[in-house]
């Protein structure tokens, strides 16, 4: 797993292999029972335009929008409208048995505390929750 680039100011990017094909990664990021088991709960669906908000418990809920869809290869959606308003995009890239998924999110504002906390948190965040998205993707109930 590649760590998050500290070097481009507000921008957050990792990456994760997964031992699972693209349309498995793809059901994880846009079917919202399994989106809840490794993210967060929401109504996320892969629809350009669909609205939907994403809890995120104790920094509560986050109101998003579908930006860009290409089945089992990109989605983007912004986040978090009205606070951080941030765009966050997940690109699945076939490799060997199983996809790199790559995650950006991109926009954070630096002069704002929220924006700053944020980039700092989610930096440190990211790579467990995509790590969590492997193990999900590894359990019998996800198939």
């Amino acid at each position: 797993m590649t760590q998050p680039e500290p070097n481009q100011p507000g921008v957050i990017r990792c990456d994760q292999f997964l031992a699972h094909p693209p349309a498995a990664v793809w059901r994880a990021l846009t079917d919202p029972e399994l989106h809840a088991r490794w993210w967060a709960t929401g109504d996320v669906r892969p629809e350009v335009g669909h609205r939907f908000t994403l809890d995120m418990g104790r920094w509560g809920q986050q109101p998003c929008q579908v930006l860009e869809v290409l089945p089992e290869r990109l989605l983007r959606y912004s986040f978090a409208e009205g606070t951080l308003d941030n765009t966050i995009t997940w690109r699945l890239v076939p490799e060997g048995t199983g996809t790199r998924l790559f995650l950006e999110q991109a926009g954070i504002d630096l002069d704002s505390p929220l924006g700053r906390s944020a980039l700092e948190g989610m930096s440190r965040g990211w790579p467990g929750i995509l790590r969590h998205l492997g193990t999900v993707l590894d359990s019998p109930t996800a198939a």
